[in-house]
C-alpha cells in the first residue's frame, strides 16, 4: 500500500493544539468525579475556548465553572 499526501495539504490551526491540550487537562481533572469521556473533555474546552454555550442533555458531565452548560430539551 502506498500513502500518498497532497504538497498543499493544510497545516493544523495552532490553536487547535492548545485545545487538544486544554481537553486533556479537563478530562484529568473531572473524569473520575462526574463521569466525563474524551468527547466531553473535547467540547468543554472548545466552548472554553470560544466563549460559547454548550447544550446537551448531560449537564452533569460539565461541571466546571468556566463554560456555561445548559440542559438542551
Amino acid at each position: 500500500m502506498v500513502l500518498v499526501v497532497p504538497e498543499n495539504l493544510p497545516a493544523l490551526d495552532p490553536a487547535a493544539h492548545d485545545t487538544v491540550d486544554d481537553a486533556a487537562e479537563t478530562y484529568r481533572k473531572w473524569h473520575p468525579s462526574c463521569g466525563m469521556d474524551a468527547n466531553d473533555a473535547l467540547l468543554a474546552a472548545t466552548v472554553a475556548a470560544t466563549g460559547g454555550k454548550l447544550y446537551t442533555l448531560n449537564v452533569r458531565h460539565y461541571p466546571m465553572t468556566d463554560i456555561v452548560a445548559v440542559k438542551g430539551w
